[in-house]
C-alpha cells in the first residue's frame, strides 16, 4: 500500500491547550478515509496542520514526501467547514478564479456539474440556498486532480437531498489515486462511502482501520462502533 501522507510525533500547542498530542499517523492513497471525534478532539487542528494553515510546535508532516507549503497546497484540494468564498461574487467568477489560480483544476467538469444541477453561472453566491451554495463549494473542490482531497464537515446543515448530492458528487468525481479524508459527525450518513476509519480524541489516534473490519470483529456499524467507543 504506497503511503501519501506521514505524520510523526505531531503536536500543537495553544497557550495552555494541548489540541494535537504526539499524533503519529499513516494517510495510504486511493482510500476515502473518515477522521472521526467529538468536538475539540483534534481534528481541525490537524486538518489545519496539513494544510499549510497552522506550524506545529512539534513533529512532522510529509505529503509525497514534502512538508507542508507551495508544493504541497498545490496537491491538496481543501474544503473548511466555513466558507471562504466571497458572497459578491458570481459562480462564474468563481469558476475562473480557481482555473486561474490552480493548474489542476478541471474546469469542463465544474461547469457540466453546474449545468446538471442548474445553478445559474451568473449567480450571485448570496442569492442562493445554503445548500445550493455547499453544493457550488464542493464542485469546486471536486473540480481538481489534486492527490489529496480534505473535506471538513462537507454535509452540515443541508437538508438530506443536498447531501446525497454531495456523496454522490464525492464517489463520482474520486479519483482513485488520490485520498479524501472526510471529517464529520453526521456518521450514518457517510460511513457506506468510507473505506477506513480514524478516531481521534484528546489530540491522538485512538484507532485507525478498515470500515470492513469494524463490522467483521465487532459486528457493528461504524456508527454504533463510534458511540461504544466514546462512551467510555
Amino acid at each position: 500500500m504506497e503511503i501519501l501522507a506521514e505524520i510523526k510525533g505531531l503536536t500543537k500547542v495553544y497557550g495552555r491547550t494541548l489540541a494535537v498530542n504526539d499524533l503519529n499517523l499513516m494517510i495510504p492513497r486511493g482510500r476515502i478515509i473518515g477522521l472521526l471525534g467529538p468536538n475539540g478532539s483534534g481534528k481541525t487542528t490537524l486538518i489545519k496542520m496539513i494544510n499549510g494553515l497552522l506550524t506545529p510546535t512539534a513533529g512532522s508532516i510529509l505529503i509525497n514526501g514534502c512538508a507542508p507549503g507551495p508544493e504541497t497546497k498545490a496537491r491538496i484540494a481543501y474544503l473548511p467547514e466555513r466558507t471562504y468564498l466571497q458572497n459578491g461574487m458570481k459562480v462564474c467568477d468563481l469558476v475562473d478564479f480557481f482555473w486561474e489560480f490552480y493548474e489542476d483544476f478541471d474546469k469542463d467538469r465544474a461547469l457540466s456539474m453546474l449545468n446538471s444541477l442548474n445553478i445559474p453561472f451568473t449567480a450571485q453566491l448570496k442569492t442562493l440556498s445554503k445548500g445550493t451554495k455547499e453544493k457550488v463549494q464542493l464542485i469546486l473542490v471536486m473540480s481538481r486532480h489534486a492527490d489529496l482531497f480534505i473535506l471538513d464537515e462537507p454535509i452540515a446543515g443541508v437538508d438530506p437531498a443536498a447531501r446525497d448530492y454531495i456523496l454522490k458528487t464525492i464517489i463520482t468525481n474520486y479519483n482513485q489515486n488520490a485520498t479524501i479524508l472526510l471529517s464529520t459527525h453526521l456518521i450514518s450518513d457517510i460511513e457506506n462511502i468510507l473505506d477506513e476509519v480514524i478516531f481521534i480524541r484528546n489530540g491522538q489516534i485512538l484507532t485507525h482501520m478498515p470500515v470492513d473490519q469494524i463490522r467483521e470483529e465487532y459486528g457493528q456499524s461504524v456508527d454504533a462502533y463510534f458511540r461504544r467507543v466514546f462512551a467510555c
